[in-house]
């Protein structure tokens, strides 16, 4: 994909092994002025769809393309704002898509969006996608999986090696379309980054399949191009039970 100096990206989205149809989505976008990229700068999004087949489908298509939409075309220049009303407006968008569509009822998608600007990075997120920050020392995880066990994680009640094989770890606490309201989670301020730091977004066919020291060397060891064939082949080799999708992110 055309990107400006300063960063290498790469995204990739796979059938999986397991799975008919493909029900994640996710998106890249930079503007095309000068003036407007460095006002807005540099959004990544990534959503895994929940209800069926085609509602699925649907509903991770929705909410990708209403992030991008309300991120580039209201006039706020505040990242975290426009964000933020992004993931508000997929959520109405896909309940007025249900309501339309009586038979996806129950549709509903996870959601995490990354927004790159001036060395800081700005997210939103729902669901139980996720973005990591990957340095040549360390693997972060910067957002919390609202699920089930995500859950019983944060209470003590399980170790994140139980939680990564447990029954019920596809049980979402939250998505987008799902209940009357949403929270959606944010940093408090912006993620100072630098030169070699790497963003990954990824469903939960791909990390549901790896360790953190695995996806930590595939992106170190490989172009972000590499590193999203290499990482999307090693969960296809450990089964691949769900659509895998990741996008790579490197600041140079």
């Amino acid at each position: 994909m055309s990107t400006r100096p300063g960063i290498e990206v790469a995204g990739l989205s796979d059938l999986g092994c397991q799975r008919e149809n493909n029900e994640d989505s996710y998106s890249y976008w930079e503007p095309a002025g000068d003036a407007e990229f460095a006002q807005k700068g540099r959004l990544a999004v990534v959503a895994d769809g929940m209800g069926g087949h085609e509602g699925g489908q649907e509903a991770s298509r929705i909410a990708v393309e209403s992030i991008q939409e309300t991120y580039a075309d209201t006039p706020t220049t505040d990242p975290q704002a426009l964000l933020t009303a992004g993931f508000h407006e997929a959520h109405q968008r896909i309940q007025s898509y249900a309501a339309a569509h009586l038979k996806l009822r129950g549709m509903g998608t996870t959601a995490t969006a990354a927004v790159l600007l001036a060395n800081r990075l700005y997210y939103a997120h729902i669901g139980d996608s996720r973005l990591y920050r990957i340095t040549k020392d360390e693997v972060t995880r910067l957002t919390h999986d609202h699920s089930y066990v995500g859950r019983l994680v944060e209470s003590g009640v399980i170790t994140p090696e139980e939680a990564e094989a447990h029954p019920q770890r596809n049980i979402l606490t939250a998505a987008l379309g799902a209940g009357a309201e949403i929270v959606v989670e944010a940093p408090v301020t912006p993620i100072p980054l630098g030169a070699g730091d790497t963003l990954v977004l990824c469903t939960d066919g791909l990390w549901g399949q790896i360790t953190d020291l695995e996806l930590q060397q595939a992106v170190l060891k490989n172009s972000p191009v590499s590193a999203c064939r290499a990482l999307v082949n090693l969960a296809r080799e450990r089964g691949g039970p769900d659509n895998i999708t990741v996008q790579v992110l490197r600041v140079l």
